[in-house]
């Protein structure tokens, strides 16, 4: 029966995607189910998405409830669920404006856009330069993939949107060589995850923000996926207390519908977007803004962000034991429940092994084990994932 499907996929979806050969079904908990009805523990979570797994009842009752009132109805008219999800959303973040998108690449695109259209307001001018980072991940959108440090990504789609320099992620005097007077904004990812799961380091945050208070630069912050209490905090910033000017959020913050934002300072937004410069069909829409309401409420009730410190120790402590003892295992790294082991060899055979096993992981670079379980996930959880691994690697 999956095979029919996986046929009937290829003849029909656009190949975009080399996708594993498992038809989901279902999911409970932290688990997912196949066609065949196999199950599996899910470390993966959409890429980083299912932050309270699946089916968690509260979540489930609140959206089904607003189906009953009212999926859409446009930004022509204001509506409770993206006036509530707002308030909510620049409370968790200490930010004072929202803007909904759809995606965490259309976040990228707005955030993109207000530091531009902030520049011109000062400047009266429209050539401002953008300094991202090497081997960082922002989207497939042309704008989004004109900042995003990997060229194998954008040499075939060029020429993409331009003024955009890179830097190296935690070399400081690499950003400062890339400044000139013409750069508006630096963008980067708090915790880089296509790139390898790196996290900034403190000071290299902390010269940026100030390099770019003394000139009049904003500073971006890419917390689309490792941001809504991954890390440990709700944003991984808060690590930090290295306040963005514009930061752009997506995946979790909707629990699995689909649904970004960007927000920005007062300061930021008095000198960007005004009426006319950005717009959404979608975004903003009442279905999307409930889940992002249901989901704050949530994770303030259920004490979300301390149940991530406490298992992501023990996670930690877990996946370290396992580097020790593993020859192919050479380093972890990462923050809360956003954790990546490096290994010397290609991990897609060990990927599909775990597959095999019942184990969902995804990769993060060729040789990078990433690990971004439902939040909710219990110390038994970890300890089941680690059993699979220890197998998998074994034959690696």
């Amino acid at each position: 029966m999956m095979q029919e499907y996986i046929t009937q996929a290829e003849q029909d979806l656009l190949h975009t995607y080399n996708r594993y050969g498992i038809v989901f079904d279902r999911g409970e908990g932290v688990y997912l189910y196949d066609k065949a009805g196999k199950k599996y523990l899910d470390f993966f979570s959409g890429i980083a998405v299912n932050a309270l797994g699946y089916h968690y009842q509260d979540f489930d009752e609140a959206l089904k409830e607003q189906i009953d009132k009212l999926l859409h109805i446009s930004n022509y008219f204001y509506n409770e669920p993206a006036i509530q999800a707002a308030g909510k959303l620049k409370k968790a973040s200490s930010m004072d404006r929202v803007f909904f998108t759809n995606s965490g690449a259309e976040a990228i695109e707005g955030a993109v856009k207000a530091a531009r259209k902030y520049a011109y307001t000062r400047d009266g001018h429209a050539d401002h330069e953008i300094i991202a980072m090497n081997h960082s991940f922002h989207g497939r959108t042309m704008g989004a993939l004109s900042v995003t440090g990997n060229p194998h990504y954008r040499e075939a789609f060029e020429p993409l949107i331009g003024n955009i320099r890179f830097a190296d992620m935690n070399d400081f005097d690499s950003v400062k060589k890339q400044v000139t007077e013409k750069t508006c904004a630096i963008l980067l990812e708090t915790l880089q995850g296509e790139g390898g799961i790196y996290p900034a380091k403190k000071k290299f945050l902390e010269q940026i923000k100030a390099l770019c208070e003394e000139r009049d630069i904003l500073l971006i912050l890419d917390e689309i996926q490792c941001g809504m209490g991954r890390t440990g905090k709700m944003f991984a910033w808060q690590h930090y207390g290295v306040k963005p000017d514009i930061m752009a959020c997506a995946k979790a913050i909707g629990g699995g519908v689909p649904v970004g934002a960007f927000l920005m300072t007062e300061r930021v937004a008095e000198k960007s977007l005004t009426a006319g410069d950005h717009g959404s069909t979608y975004g903003g829409n009442p279905f999307a803004c409930q889940a992002v309401s249901k989901m704050l409420d949530l994770f303030e009730e259920n004490d979300i962000i301390g149940h991530v410190q406490e298992i992501a120790s023990y996670l930690e402590e877990k996946l370290d034991a396992l580097a020790a003892e593993s020859d192919v295992v050479l380093a972890r790294r990462g923050l809360g429940l956003m954790q990546g082991l490096e290994c010397s060899v290609p991990v897609g055979s060990i990927i599909s092994k775990c597959l095999e096993k019942g184990l969902v992981l995804i990769n993060a670079g060729s040789n990078i084990l990433r690990f971004v379980p439902p939040l909710v996930i219990t110390k038994a959880h970890v300890d089941e994932m680690v059993s699979i691994l220890q197998e998998a690697l074994k034959t690696a």
